[in-house]
């Protein structure tokens, strides 16, 4: 399937991505094609994008914004502690969060959601923000959405 030629609106986006990804079974595409897609639809974002669960830790998969940590420690930083607990973390200000990894000192907020395919950790989707506070409930439910799209892509 091909991108949406307009900009999408946020209420719109778990759909969109249903579409696009289809019945794409590339991990890796998909990935990339969800984060382009995030960052451009939802405001106040400074990135949004993967990392994918190799050997014990998390490598950075596709991703749109600015230069990111390659490599991040399971059960370190926000994405790290996600994906050691297999759950949603959501955080109104990320320097107050303990043992926070700053790779990019104008996040200020982010949410982390693991992906899971069956029983199978595949990685986090993470997006950041740099306003405090910037994702509640409805980002919550949104990008839990997206990742179940992801995970089931890599059944």
């Amino acid at each position: 399937m091909s991108a949406p030629s307009e900009r999408l609106a946020p209420e719109d986006l778990v759909a969109a991505i249903g579409s696009v990804v289809g019945s794409e079974r590339d991990l890796i595409a998909t990935m990339a094609n969800v984060s382009a897609m995030i960052y451009e639809a939802l405001p106040d974002l400074n990135w949004a994008g993967f990392y994918l669960f190799k050997e014990g830790e998390l490598v950075l998969g596709p991703f749109q914004g600015r230069l990111a940590c390659t490599r991040i420690p399971l059960g370190r930083g926000v994405c790290g502690t996600a994906a050691a607990r297999r759950e949603t973390i959501v955080v109104e200000d990320v320097h107050a969060f303990p043992g926070h990894i700053a790779c990019d000192a104008a996040s200020a907020s982010e949410i982390v959601v693991p992906v899971i395919a069956g029983e199978r950790l595949v990685g986090v989707l993470d997006v950041d923000s740099p306003r405090k506070a910037r994702f509640g409930d409805a980002e919550r439910e949104m990008m839990e959405a997206i990742a179940a799209i992801v995970a089931g892509v890599d059944l």
